[in-house]
């Protein structure tokens, strides 16, 4: 009998979380959604009801750290094993020049964007390293902020590029356990939060641009292709973006 594949994917409930999950239980993964609203976890879970796989709601903030560490021990004590965590669990802040930043919101995206990341990836780390057989995989979602900032954005983009640190380190340490770890740098996917961006994007040129979006859908499907190689194959570092955006050279 074929062994359950046991993913973690924080910010389950909504954006690129609810892609990805819904893409994972399509393709037979037992899914813990991991956030804070547990309405909008259920959500998911229900929408997801005639998949292949199971979606499972587990509210959890992943700023908190028992919080994080209970998601995992319950996921050993239901499941036995974690395959897979996909950390993508972020947050924005208001659009603000440095000096503009006050340290309460400074401190609150770096909370969110790269802590809760690294609590995460720890206790995720934690399990594959003990559990037999041994190892897994770790997909964190550095954003395509990761490589390039956007303006008047100085908090998410210092964390963004600190997930790639993360990444690296992980993909490193990991190899002893047979862990595998990749990033996605995910560009205009639409959702959500970036429905605000309708009336225009900020530019480096003081202007405001409505740039193109992608379904959300796709990056859903890139995150389940990672997931679906085997230990030995990894995709280290994937970019996946809207085709028109103005990312690369003058857009």
């Amino acid at each position: 009998m074929q062994q359950v594949r046991v993913a973690v994917v924080t910010g389950g409930g909504s954006g690129i979380g609810r892609a990805a999950a819904l893409a994972l239980a399509g393709d037979g993964w037992t899914v813990l959604l991991v956030g804070r609203r547990v309405d909008a976890l259920e959500s998911v879970v229900a929408d997801g009801a005639e998949l292949r796989g199971r979606l499972v709601a587990r509210p959890a903030d992943v700023t908190d750290e028992s919080a994080v560490t209970g998601v995992f021990d319950r996921a050993i004590t239901e499941f036995g094993r974690v395959d897979l965590l996909f950390n993508n669990a972020g947050t924005f802040a208001p659009s603000r020049e440095i000096d503009e930043i006050p340290l309460a919101e400074w401190n609150s995206v770096v909370a969110v964007n790269l802590t809760g990341a690294f609590l995460c990836a720890r206790e995720a780390f934690r399990v594959m390293k003990h559990q037999d057989p041994r190892g897994g995989r770790i997909i964190n979602n550095g954003s395509i902020s990761a490589q390039a900032p956007r303006v008047k954005a100085v908090a998410y983009t210092a964390t963004k590029h600190a997930i790639t640190g993360l990444t690296k380190s992980l993909s490193l340490d990991g190899r002893a356990y047979d862990i595998a770890c990749g990033q996605i740098d995910v560009g205009n996917a639409a959702t959500d939060l970036t429905a605000r961006w309708e009336e225009g994007t900020p530019q480096p040129n003081g202007t405001l641009m409505v740039e193109p979006k992608m379904d959300v859908r796709d990056v859903g499907r890139t995150v389940a292709f990672m997931a679906s190689l085997p230990l030995d194959a990894n995709v280290q570092t994937i970019t996946v973006m809207a085709t028109a955006m103005p990312f690369v050279g003058r857009g």
